[in-house]
């Protein structure tokens, strides 16, 4: 149930990066795609081996 939700937050992040960069508000859309690829690749390098 943990990584649905994280999943979700991720997709959210995303979803609002892409509607900030069709808005013009490029700046934001940047900070919005970084913190959901930081986020990502710490969520699946948080997950125990086995």
């Amino acid at each position: 149930m943990k990584t649905f939700n994280k999943d979700i937050i991720i997709a959210l992040m995303f979803i609002a990066g892409i509607w900030s960069f069709i808005s013009g508000q490029f700046i934001i859309s940047t900070v919005l795609f970084a913190s959901a690829a930081i986020y990502s690749n710490i969520v699946t390098r948080a997950k125990p081996i086995g």
